[in-house]
């Protein structure tokens, strides 16, 4: 009887040892083992559907990789977004993508995401100051030097034109604006200027202002589509035959190009981006090497 009681409590020890190491050795995996990745997304606005599809593929790639995503939204206001970030900053992401509602005011937020040892990671328009890991847009100097070309390809040399600018601030309304003027001041007669916020209703009301204070203008180059389709609305208004182009490719920009609304539009590629933004996400966590720029291919879409 006693050899079965030390058996038995031998047995007894074994099976809370071996208990004990699984037990140690599930805490060890946990402490050592991978953690879900989350990834904070603070997008400029949902209200245009080019950065509708760029969050999507955001969401979309983060959930096909099993990588945590959060989306704020800052309604294109920079103090929201300033808000935003801080909480993302506070919910501790292993990485920050910032789409940028302007690119100054950005500013902080990326320097305050640095200080807390968080990668940052720029889409379709940079940060002016603080440390960005990778800057992922299209080549917004050269959309805008392809659209004043395609203008004097189809209206000729010295064509009276207007120019709607995006958001003051954002590096795609500088930037595209750089480009357009690169050829259209040598090329072509700017008769007027002015932002409409890459905002379709103001784009509206800003194209019916310039065209009634410059009935000679023939073709308006829109820094997005959004504002293009405005135009649109401003030349029917006003029954005038005014050649549109935008920037973007957006779905409504390209149904009013089969529609023979829009002579043309600068195509990117939101969804790409987003998809990129989420492969780079990944590496940064890993500590793996990734390009300081990368840039995502443009192409002019038109009527066929």
């Amino acid at each position: 009887m006693l050899k079965k009681l030390v058996i038995a409590c031998l047995l007894g020890a074994a099976l809370v040892s071996v208990s004990g190491c699984g037990s140690s050795d599930k805490k060890e995996a946990a402490a050592s083992g991978d953690k879900k990745v989350t990834i904070g997304f603070a997008v400029s606005t949902q209200n245009n559907p080019f950065f509708v599809t760029m969050a999507k593929s955001v969401e979309d790639a983060a959930a096909k990789a099993n990588v945590e995503v959060k989306i704020v939204d800052a309604q294109n206001d920079p103090a929201k977004q300033s808000n935003d970030v801080t909480d993302l900053i506070e919910s501790k992401v292993d990485v920050l993508i910032i789409n940028p509602v302007d690119s100054a005011a950005i500013s902080n937020s990326v320097i305050a995401a640095n200080e807390a040892k968080i990668p940052v990671i720029t889409i379709d328009r940079s940060a002016d100051k603080g440390e960005v890991v990778t800057h992922i847009a299209s080549n917004n100097v050269k959309g805008g030097e392809m659209a004043a070309e395609y203008i004097v390809q189809k209206l000729g040399e010295q064509a009276a034109v207007a120019e709607l600018e995006g958001i003051p601030g954002a590096s795609a309304t500088r930037e595209r604006g750089e480009g357009f003027h690169k050829v259209a001041d040598q090329k072509l007669k700017v008769l007027a200027k002015q932002s409409a916020d890459f905002d379709r209703t103001k784009g509206l009301t800003v194209a019916e202002n310039i065209l009634q204070a410059n009935p000679d203008v023939k073709a308006i180059f829109a820094q997005n589509d959004e504002m293009a389709l405005g135009a649109i609305g401003a030349a029917k208004s006003a029954s005038k035959d005014i050649l549109v182009i935008g920037f973007d490719g957006t779905e409504d920009g390209i149904k009013a190009i089969q529609d023979g609304d829009m002579a043309a539009t600068i195509a990117q590629q939101p969804d790409k981006m987003g998809e990129v933004a989420v492969e780079i996400a990944q590496k940064i966590v890993k500590g793996e090497a990734v390009d300081k720029n990368i840039a995502v291919d443009l192409k002019l879409v038109e009527k066929q």
